[in-house]
């Protein structure tokens, strides 16, 4: 037992949202189908208890029909102290002749008030059969109390409102989850790209400071390489300082962006990996923030080279989806992902690789969904033959319209 209890305690719940949430939902039923059987028998009970009521009224009813004694207890005690279970007494044809513990609302008049007693009638012939006292031929129908209906639906509101309040535990949970979350987050990256600043700008100085010395000349391809990486170094580090401050969202062209990110990844990735560019246009016009759409490009594409394993094509299609987004495909010749696993994968830690932080698709539906009111989701996906990623941009509805978009790390 106690073993059982360090597992459940073990489990990482953020890592296993899907099974903390059927958790809270089994413990919720439970609860409330116990509750449920618990009142049923109590309903059960009171149920006898009103139908032996109801034999001895009736008994009581048909004795008193019957003999000429003094029946004042009998009256007082046993027919005159029933305020709980309607009743209605009809003769041989039917016709109701006395009733006890029937509501007429607000009935204005003796045709609304018998109509009342009819639809009464009719639903306790549905619910038991009646009582006869053949000495009076008179029969008696009855149903259950307010309180025995009362309790029927008790249990089932009981369950719902266990059920809300597992739900709202949970959501409560994972809110408060996230908030930490985005507070470490944000204060590690901020952290991070002030320790960063002081080495990259003397990377910077030095770069300078090669361009301008005699090795320039005999080795000019590869300082030109050495600067474009210091200053990718550096606009990493920019992102990861802006944690917290609103990105700015404006038009910019799509193709542009694509093809100057592609022409960085080249050289810089496995040589077995092939690169293919298509667009129905090269002026597609979508709104976005450069660095941080070029950190999206980079995410999918590093992904893809590793679902690769280095080696295959990786195809981006550019085209206009609508009027209202400019739409983006990254397709890789990797080793697919499951069906079940196509939303899995943009969730923190999930990674296919022994090493990595599985960050990098978490990242990217953020950037994308939540700064730039766009979509980014798995289109499609075949085990051994690849997968393709579909990413939407919105598109400016006046050209030089500014879009209004979350804060980075918004709540943190």
């Amino acid at each position: 037992m106690k073993n059982r209890f360090q597992d459940i305690a073990s489990i990482d719940f953020y890592q296993n949202k899907k099974l903390v949430k059927w958790l809270i939902f089994l413990i919720s039923l439970l609860l409330g189908l116990g509750s449920i059987g618990y009142t049923h028998r109590l309903v059960e009970e009171l149920r006898e208890r009103e139908d032996r009521q109801i034999r001895v009224l009736s008994a009581a009813l048909d004795y008193a029909a019957t003999t000429s004694e003094n029946l004042t207890f009998i009256n007082q005690e046993i027919i005159q102290q029933n305020y709980s279970f309607p009743i209605i007494m009809v003769d041989g044809e039917g016709n109701p002749i006395d009733f006890r513990n029937i509501s007429f609302k607000n009935s204005q008049n003796q045709a609304d008030s018998t109509r009342i007693l009819n639809q009464e009638l009719q639903e306790m012939q549905e619910d038991y059969p009646p009582i006869f006292l053949e000495e009076a031929a008179i029969r008696i129908y009855y149903r259950n109390s307010a309180l025995l209906t009362n309790l029927k639906y008790y249990p089932y509101i009981q369950l719902g409102v266990i059920l809300l309040f597992g739900l709202l535990v949970y959501v409560v949970f994972s809110q408060s989850k996230l908030s930490e979350q985005n507070r470490v987050w944000a204060g590690l990256t901020k952290e991070t790209a002030h320790q960063l600043g002081t080495p990259i700008a003397s990377l910077m100085a030095w770069m300078d400071y090669l361009k301008n010395s005699p090795v320039w000349d005999e080795n000019q391809e590869i300082i030109q390489e050495m600067d474009k990486d210091v200053t990718k170094l550096r606009v990493v580090t920019e992102r990861f300082s802006s944690i917290g401050s609103k990105p700015v969202i404006q038009p910019e062209n799509v193709y542009e962006i694509i093809e100057e990110g592609v022409s960085y990844l080249r050289p810089r990735i496995s040589t077995k990996v092939d690169w293919e560019i298509q667009s129905d246009s090269k002026e597609l016009i979508a709104l976005l923030n450069k660095p941080l759409f070029d950190w999206v490009i980079e995410n999918v594409c590093k992904n893809a080279v590793d679902a690769m394993k280095g080696k295959g094509m990786i195809r981006i299609s550019l085209f206009q989806d609508n009027d209202k987004f400019v739409g983006i495909d990254i397709s890789d010749t990797g080793i697919g992902i499951e069906k079940m696993k196509f939303k899995k994968v943009f969730t923190p830690g999930f990674s296919s690789r022994k090493r990595g932080w599985g960050l990098g698709l978490t990242l990217s539906k953020r950037i994308v969904e939540g700064y730039h009111g766009g979509k980014i989701f798995v289109k499609q996906s075949e085990l051994g033959k690849g997968t393709t990623f579909r990413i939407l941009l919105p598109v400016p509805l006046v050209e030089g319209t500014p879009f209004k978009s979350k804060g980075m790390w918004d709540g943190v």
